[in-house]
């Protein structure tokens, strides 16, 4: 794309423009081929659990997002590095293709996560193997389908999009199908509370995409070669993926990927599951709109502020994205431990009980990055701005405390969001739509000043938490007296 404002944009700025886009880019969180029994201890109460046992849980899966978060940094700094201003611009166009249309993937999580859950507890348990394989089949065959239409058809989406190379588009548009394949069977992994393997699988999607996007890049590929890039990097993360849930679900026997008999049994009809098929499907289907409109919503609620600033008040857009680039991390942590949260409240409510300790574990991993960002950002703004970024990105550093407190609230909104949806509660998705609504009216209403966006943007987080919290303590209210009539 000709854009000459992209073109006459100062390499550092399109750098630090360019910073949470990349980061987003990063994996979501999201032992022993499908249908064992879910790891659960038959000995525990439901609900109960020792705080050191859930930080050796969660504690594999919180390593690897900070790593995978560190090394998505490290690659927009070498690409700014390796790229023109120009081609930059256009890289950032195709990254905002990859997120518009891998969304759907974390609300695959939150649907297989509910739907194993629910089979396990009404005894049909049996039949997830078969389920899993069947629509991994089925959704394999699409996406590779999908894939021939948007290569085949290139050319045609180039001219569309104003881009010179349709190769980039293509691989980018792929990338994005691979991950949502890639998202059913880490949401097996999460019901299998398979946490070790799902840190792993993190690290592979990231590793294997920094090493593919910059050698690309070096040899002189471009925006093009850093979208294919990607796209080796969800192939590998989906294939490690497949393996891993197979393999855990199959008490660590060796996966049968190549089964030509069960590829073709995919597209015929399901006897054993044909019966309750309709009404799955029903569910499945339910628990995905919800959590897409729901994690859409956190999309607003995190990134709208810098959409605002940058088209009302451009000369300050880039300092106050450095500021953004700074804040927002911690709401990547949130969603990646979200991954151990989903499956615990899910698999414990329908056993009666609660994941409050679960709960707590999350929070404490979070709170720790958190006490130590806001103190920074309140004792030494500009001076973290500067050894970061530059010194002339430091105008907006009055807006970097309330930010960051800003977004260590919407970090708690989306923990107790993705517990909310593991069990059930869909009201929340409507908290979330008030709230982005809200915000987008309020940073307009301010025409982007920094600090005044950030407290705009401060104000609104807290107030939906405070709803997100209302009403999860009346939900486990409502729980606690349902609890004592059964007893009593």
């Amino acid at each position: 794309m000709n854009n000459p404002e992209v073109a006459d944009t100062p390499a550092a700025e399109v750098v630090v423009e360019g910073v949470p886009a990349a980061m987003a880019l990063a994996p979501n969180a999201v032992g022993p081929t499908l249908g064992a029994e879910l790891l659960l201890d038959p000995e525990a109460r439901p609900g109960v659990e020792s705080m050191r046992a859930g930080l050796l849980q969660a504690g594999p899966l919180a390593a690897a997002g900070v790593l995978a978060n560190g090394a998505s940094v490290v690659l927009t700094v070498a690409l700014a590095r390796l790229l023109s201003p120009h081609s930059y611009g256009v890289l950032n166009q195709l990254t905002g293709l990859y997120l518009i249309l891998s969304m759907p993937g974390s609300a695959v999580v939150v649907a297989v996560v509910r739907r194993v859950t629910v089979w396990h507890e009404d005894g049909t348990g049996h039949l997830v193997r078969r389920w899993a394989g069947r629509v991994h089949r089925q959704c394999t065959l699409i996406v590779l389908v999908w894939a021939a239409v948007v290569f085949t058809g290139r050319h045609a989406v180039a001219v569309l999009l104003n881009q010179q190379s349709g190769i980039g588009i293509a691989a980018i548009l792929t990338a994005a199908a691979f991950f949502v394949l890639l998202s059913l069977d880490r949401g097996l992994l999460q019901a299998h509370r398979a946490y070790r393997p799902l840190a792993a699988n993190l690290l592979v999607e990231m590793g294997i995409r920094v090493v593919a996007v910059v050698v690309l890049v070096a040899a002189g590929y471009g925006p093009s070669g850093a979208a294919v890039g990607v796209l080796i990097g969800e192939v590998a993360a989906a294939a490690h993926a497949r393996w891993a849930s197979v393999r855990a679900w199959s008490g660590g026997r060796a996966p049968r990927l190549l089964d030509a008999g069960s590829w073709v049994a995919a597209v015929r009809p399901d006897r054993v599951l044909g019966g309750g098929q309709r009404s799955v499907r029903r569910t499945v289907v339910l628990d995905l709109a919800v959590a897409s409109v729901s994690l859409s919503m956190v999309a607003v609620l995190q990134n709208i502020d810098v959409l605002v600033v940058g088209r009302d008040n451009p000369n300050h857009s880039g300092a106050y994205a450095a500021v953004s680039v700074t804040s927002k991390a911690i709401v990547f942590g949130a969603i990646v431990l979200g991954g151990y949260l989903l499956p615990e409240a899910a698999i414990r409510w329908r056993q009666g009980g609660h994941a409050l300790r679960q709960l707590a574990v999350v929070l404490v991993l979070l709170a720790i990055p958190s006490a130590l960002l806001l103190a920074v950002a309140v004792v030494a703004p500009e001076q973290i701005l500067q050894l970061v970024f530059h010194h002339a990105y430091t105008s907006a550093a009055d807006a970097l405390a309330p930010l960051v407190l800003a977004m260590i609230l919407l970090s708690v909104s989306v923990v107790l969001t993705m517990y909310l949806l593991a069990v059930g509660q869909r009201w929340v998705a409507m908290v979330l739509v008030a709230g982005a609504v809200v915000l987008t009216l309020a940073v307009l209403a301010v025409h982007g000043a920094p600090r005044a966006t950030a407290l705009v943007d401060l104000a609104v987080q807290a107030v939906v938490l405070l709803v997100t919290v209302c009403g999860f303590a009346i939900v486990h209210r409502v729980r606690r007296g349902r609890q004592v009539v059964g007893i009593t």
